[in-house]
Parts: structure tokens; C-alpha cells; sequence
């Protein structure tokens, strides 16, 4: 995985995210209201929360106005995010990297997070539409249990092997995804999952080039490194038409993400 090119593309579509990542946004949504209702311990125990891969801070805003922590930890692989999640907090001018919200601290960490340490005894670690880009999930699930306290949870979401598989049948290109199951037996091996579930949700576009239009607003291209020419564009276009096309002559893309919330066993 090259990490310097994903974190190049995402810097440079973090002013048209938040516009264009309609499912990243229900997926936070979600993420939220699952978090409350599965994590089996009080909202207001989550006084330390560590968020990895934050972004523009869409699940960021969610995490601090509905949790209220004593401190946000805002992890993010592109050091630009940091003018994104400084609109988190609704008053006031802050110091670099050091934000106010309320009685909660906010802190924001440029970094890799499969290698960046995380502060011990964390309440609640999470994410948005991250992992799959990760090198070594399993890895990560360990480390995460060495820095929650017992009894912590760790709840995430990430994609699943449908994801985008239009584009990766037409182009030969793509991430690859961990299945449910996959994902699951992973986290199982430090925490005890308490909830596993997975969708499909399907864009509806007018024609494929408004497709690779949604992909490079979201950042999300940061493994294609292949250029579009002409001819390679146009027999793209003509291929997602011939296979993808609905009946009332829009295409698809399918979005797969898969919801993971565990609680951290004992050291």
C-alpha cells in the first residue's frame, strides 16, 4: 500500500469530501447510533476516545457533540486534515493542535496509525471508512488492545469484498477487501465482538464518467496510479454502460461497508 500517494489524494479532495462522501456520511451516521446502542457500557463512560483515520471530521463532530469526552484524540494520515477538524468546536480561536470544545480537549495527531502510538487505558477507539487501507489489520486489532483498558471497545467500520467491484472488474484495479468473517476472526483474537454486521448500498450515477468524477472528489483513486487517456477512458465508459447500465439508463457504484464493534478482554 503506498501511503504517501493515499495520503496525497485525500489532501487534495478534503474540500469536496464532505460533498461528494454520501455514504461515507450515513456510514458515520450509523456508526454512531450502533456505537451507542452495542458498545454495553454508559455513553458517559467514554471519557477518552481515540479516532483513527478522522478525515474531514464528519464522525469527529458526531463522536464530540454526542459523546462529550474529556479528550479527543484526531488521528489522520494527511497532516492537512488538521485545518478540517480545527471547525470542529463551535467558539472561539485555538492554538495549533490544541482545540477547545466545551470541557473536551481536543488533539490532533498527523501520522500513520498502524504505527503511531496511542494513549493507554483509552475508553473507546474508533473509526470511519479507514481500515481498508491498512497494511496489516491484525496488527492494528493487537495494538488497539494494548492501548483500550479492559473492558474498552473498539468499533470501526471498513468495506467488504464488494466494494467498488465495478470498478475493479472493468480496470483490473482495486484494494483488497476482508470479508466480514475475515474481519471478525481477526478482532475476536483480543476482544469479544458484540456486534458484526454488513450492507450494500448502491450509487445510482448518470453516466461512468460522473463515477470516476465521485471517486477523485472523495480521494478515494489512492491506488490507481494508471493515467486516463482518451482511448482507455472511452472504452471504460462504454464497458460500465454495457454492464452496469439500469433500466432507466443510470449506472451504479456499490458501496459494501462492514460494522465491527468489540470489547477488549482482559490483559
Amino acid at each position: 500500500m503506498d501511503k504517501r500517494l493515499i495520503a496525497e489524494r485525500f489532501a487534495k479532495a478534503r474540500g469536496t469530501y464532505d460533498r461528494e462522501a454520501r455514504v461515507q456520511q450515513q456510514v458515520a451516521e450509523k456508526m454512531m447510533r450502533l456505537v451507542l446502542q452495542h458498545s454495553g457500557t454508559h455513553p458517559d463512560r467514554f471519557r477518552r476516545i481515540v479516532e483513527f483515520g478522522c478525515g474531514t471530521g464528519s464522525y469527529s463532530s458526531l463522536l464530540l457533540h454526542t459523546l462529550k469526552p474529556d479528550t479527543l484524540l484526531l488521528n489522520d494520515l494527511c497532516p492537512e486534515m488538521e485545518e478540517c477538524v480545527r471547525n470542529l468546536p463551535d467558539t472561539g480561536h485555538f492554538p495549533k493542535a490544541e482545540l477547545s470544545a466545551g470541557n473536551t480537549d481536543i488533539r490532533f495527531v498527523p501520522g500513520d496509525a498502524e504505527e503511531l502510538e496511542f494513549p493507554a487505558s483509552t475508553d473507546l477507539m474508533t473509526s470511519c471508512s479507514t481500515l481498508q487501507w491498512f497494511n496489516n489489520p491484525a496488527v492494528f486489532f493487537a495494538r488497539c488492545h494494548r492501548f483500550l483498558k479492559p473492558g474498552g471497545i473498539l468499533a470501526f467500520t471498513t468495506f467488504g469484498p464488494s466494494n467498488m467491484h465495478e470498478i475493479r472488474t472493468l480496470t483490473g484495479h482495486g484494494l483488497e477487501y476482508l470479508s466480514l468473517d475475515e474481519v471478525r476472526q481477526l478482532v475476536a483474537t483480543h476482544f469479544d465482538v458484540r456486534y458484526a454486521a454488513e450492507e450494500v448500498v448502491s450509487l445510482p450515477f448518470a453516466e461512468p464518467t460522473a463515477v470516476l468524477r465521485h471517486l477523485k472528489l472523495t480521494g478515494v483513486t489512492g491506488t490507481e496510479k494508471r493515467m486516463w487517456t482518451r482511448g482507455r477512458l472511452q472504452a471504460f465508459c462504454e464497458d460500465y454502460i454495457h454492464r452496469f447500465a439500469q433500466t432507466d439508463g443510470k449506472v451504479t457504484l456499490t458501496y459494501h461497508p462492514i460494522y465491527i464493534i468489540a470489547q477488549n478482554k482482559s490483559l
